[in-house]
């Protein structure tokens, strides 16, 4: 008989059972609370898991109790294992979050990031729920009258060749024009209904035969939540009758996504709409981007990363978060001598300004991928994306008038494997990779940040470059214990998000330097290489820029000795964002 253990849960004053075998419980465990918490949310009506959408400023200052953190109370995420034979999770109220204001005062825990995972498949058996149909009114019927029908101007070129080597399928023939309304009313039923004498399996069945491949990306999204198998099979099947393809077997969304990528199909009128309701299913408190109907965000590109958003109050900020990749903020510091706890050869993003430097290692930053700090009497944000290999630094203490000091954020979502970052205050959505606000009050501002070097070094070198460098605490001041190599060469066998066509110039996960020029050039040095070249004497330039070493790592200049901004990034992610680059080769 196959062994299960039991979850309780108690929700709006109603108790339930969860019993779930131990082939995927042993998944929930090794990927943390997060898979157990969308798990729960994604059950029938009636088990109260799905919260109602409300403003990022009613979310964040509502009153929760006190409740059982997963990491804190027994679930040690490095080990990917519980030290409990039965977890226990206890909701009372629909909206509220656990709250960890009582875990400050604990002894230091294993801390580390809640893991993304794309694995998109869940044996457990679901419906979409009643509440759901709220949102009718303002999809329905009148979702052909939003959303745009072609690409943004910005949108990368379309490559069919992916980064495992292989060919994308041929594109589909795509019509023009608003989808007809027996479409419309099936997206409907597919997204709406909550399995209640509505055969959505059937919908999906019509949905295929509508010969409109542009609603194809609807398909794709839904299958990153989770469906169960009766309805994947046949979501999968609708695809592949739109397409005119085959999805191998395997994670079909990520096959999905990367042909809709690499084919550039233009998104279906209303998009938006629908597309926002299994998100907002999964983390409320993304509505607000969704909400923007100016926002110059392609919603295509965007994928779940497998976490939540970190929302958390700024008095908060030193909590752990089970659910989401929690910022740090104010690391405590030591100076280069207290920074013997980490090795000679570890690796740290080497930052300076105004006379002041500071080491962040590197596996810190894989746990927080965001860091708000303040250097050489600046404020400063930190992201550092692991899925696509790029630590940037920005300064967030220059804003327009009225507005708060910028507080990053990682939001939970992914746009072609780049995190998708978001000012606390104001919930507006930044452009990782470029500074520039997408959406809220600060795209109405046309607000973008000024990004500073990052120098990815060792620490003996940056120490020795800069001996009266600060270097982050080994606890990072919150008690914490990092695991030297949270990520356990997670991306080792290539991206594991969709990221679709890929330029072959270089191989997709290759280290580069990246930079532009002030007058607006993208330009690419494969990091490898440029050292090579650099160690043997060699003159590093392209474009009128000049490489040189600093600090153990590499620096920029123009012809003139102005230095100019510089980070690392994958190839990949830097060949999306700026798809015309030039790329340097050494001299044969």
């Amino acid at each position: 008989m196959r062994r299960s253990t039991v979850h309780e849960t108690r929700v709006t004053g109603t108790h339930h059972r969860l019993q779930i075998p131990r082939r995927f419980r042993q998944t929930l465990h090794h990927h943390s609370a997060i898979a157990l918490q969308m798990l729960k949310r994604i059950l029938p009506q009636g088990h109260g898991f799905v919260p109602a959408a409300r403003p990022a400023a009613a979310i964040r200052n509502r009153q929760v109790t006190a409740r059982p953190d997963p990491i804190a109370d027994g679930f040690d995420v490095d080990a990917g294992k519980s030290s409990r034979s039965t977890l226990t999770y206890l909701w009372t109220d629909r909206d509220a979050r656990p709250d960890r204001s009582a875990i400050a005062a604990r002894p230091p825990m294993s801390f580390a990031t809640a893991p993304r995972h794309p694995v998109a498949a869940s044996p457990i058996r679901h419906r979409w729920p009643r509440l759901a149909l709220l949102l009718f009114a303002l999809v329905g019927l009148a979702a052909a009258a939003c959303g745009s029908g072609t690409s943004p101007p910005n949108a990368p070129p379309a490559s069919r060749t992916l980064a495992d080597g292989s060919l994308a399928p041929p594109a589909p023939p795509v019509p023009d024009g608003p989808l007809n309304d027996d479409l419309i009313a099936d997206l409907d039923r597919a997204f709406l209904g909550d399995g209640l004498g509505i055969d959505t399996t059937g919908a999906f069945f019509r949905i295929g035969a509508a010969q409109d491949p542009r609603v194809a990306w609807l398909l794709a999204d839904l299958m990153r939540f989770f469906p169960d198998p009766p309805t994947a099979s046949a979501v999968v099947q609708a695809f592949e009758q739109l397409t005119d393809t085959h999805v191998p077997p395997g994670i079909n969304w990520i096959t999905m996504t990367n042909w809709l990528f690499a084919w550039d199909t233009p998104a279906p009128p209303g998009y938006v709409n629908w597309k926002r309701i299994p998100f907002e299913r999964v983390e409320p408190a993304w509505a607000p981007f969704f909400d923007d109907q100016d926002a110059d965000i392609d919603w295509r590109l965007i994928t779940w990363g497998g976490v939540r958003i970190d929302d958390r109050p700024l008095s908060q900020v030193h909590v752990p978060c089970s659910r989401c990749i929690p910022a740090l903020d104010d690391p405590a510091l030591t100076d280069a001598s207290g920074g013997a706890w980490y090795a000679d050869a570890g690796l740290v993003f080497g930052l300076s300004v105004n006379g002041e430097a500071r080491a962040y290692p590197k596996h810190i930053m894989e746990v927080h991928e965001m860091v708000n700090d303040t250097l050489g009497g600046r404020r400063i944000g930190i992201p550092y994306c692991t899925l696509c290999g790029s630590a940037q630094a920005y300064y967030t203490d220059q804003v327009p008038p009225g507005f708060e000091t910028i507080e990053l954020r990682t939001s939970g979502l992914l746009s072609r494997s780049n995190k998708v970052m978001f000012d606390f205050h104001t919930s507006s959505v930044f452009d990782t990779f470029r500074g520039v606000a997408l959406s809220g009050p600060l795209q109405d501002q046309r607000y973008a940040l000024e990004m500073l070097s990052v120098v990815t070094s060792t620490w003996g070198e940056w120490k020795a470059a800069y001996p009266d460098t600060t270097i982050v605490a080994q606890d990072g001041g919150i008690g914490a214990s990092y695991p030297l190599n949270p990520l356990f060469g997670r991306d080792d066998n290539g991206p594991i998000f969709p990221i679709g066509g890929v330029d072959q110039r270089l191989p997709a996960q290759e280290p580069i330097l990246g930079i532009e020029t002030p007058d607006g050039q993208a330009l690419a040095f494969p990091v490898a290489e440029a050292r090579d070249a650099l160690e043997r004497g060699a003159t590093v330039m392209l474009n009128g820029v000049h490489l040189m070493m600093a600090a153990g790592g590499l620096s920029a200049a123009l012809a003139d000795g102005t230095p100019i901004v510089t980070h690392q990034a994958f190839w990949f992610a830097w060949s999306q964002f700026h798809p015309q680059t030039a790329r340097w080769s050494p001299s044969p």
